[in-house]
């Protein structure tokens, strides 16, 4: 937890800046982005600091957590923004994240400006931006096989 008094976004989590809090509950709470990429942009962070998406290991409680931030995103941005057809749910992941505390950006399409996409872009073996869905692929928690 070293580090978590002085992090922006457990303040945040804590309540303890005036940043307006759009969802809140034991795991979670979402806040729209202070500098937006798109027509809507929130973020949806773990209560708990954790620092990076490598600090999420392949088993149940960070498949959940993952699973539970996404749907947070999801509801909102259904709420908010219905008539945008499109969205982008992911992670920047180290060197590219801002602050060392995971967040999940939720973009309601269109980018603006337009080339704000470009940070929103999975760079491969570089790392970038990973897709929520695909992060999750890589947390699930294998299955024992039934004999």
């Amino acid at each position: 937890m070293a580090g978590a008094t002085s992090c922006l976004f457990c303040q945040i989590a804590r309540s303890s800046t005036s940043t307006p809090l759009l969802h809140t509950d034991e795991e979670v709470v979402a806040f729209q982005d202070i500098n937006p990429s798109a027509f809507k942009h929130y973020l949806v962070i773990p209560v708990e600091h954790i620092s990076t998406v490598k600090d999420l290991q392949r088993r149940t409680e960070d498949y959940h957590l993952v699973s539970h931030m996404l749907n947070v995103g999801q509801n909102l941005l259904r709420r908010d923004a219905p008539g945008s057809t499109q969205y982008r749910f992911g992670f920047h992941q180290p060197p590219f994240n801002s602050v060392n505390h995971i967040h999940l950006h939720c973009l309601a399409l269109p980018f603006i400006p337009r080339w704000k996409h470009i940070k929103y872009k999975s760079l491969g073996p570089l790392g970038g931006f990973i897709e929520a869905e695909k992060l999750l692929e890589r947390l699930k928690p294998l299955m024992k096989a039934h004999s």
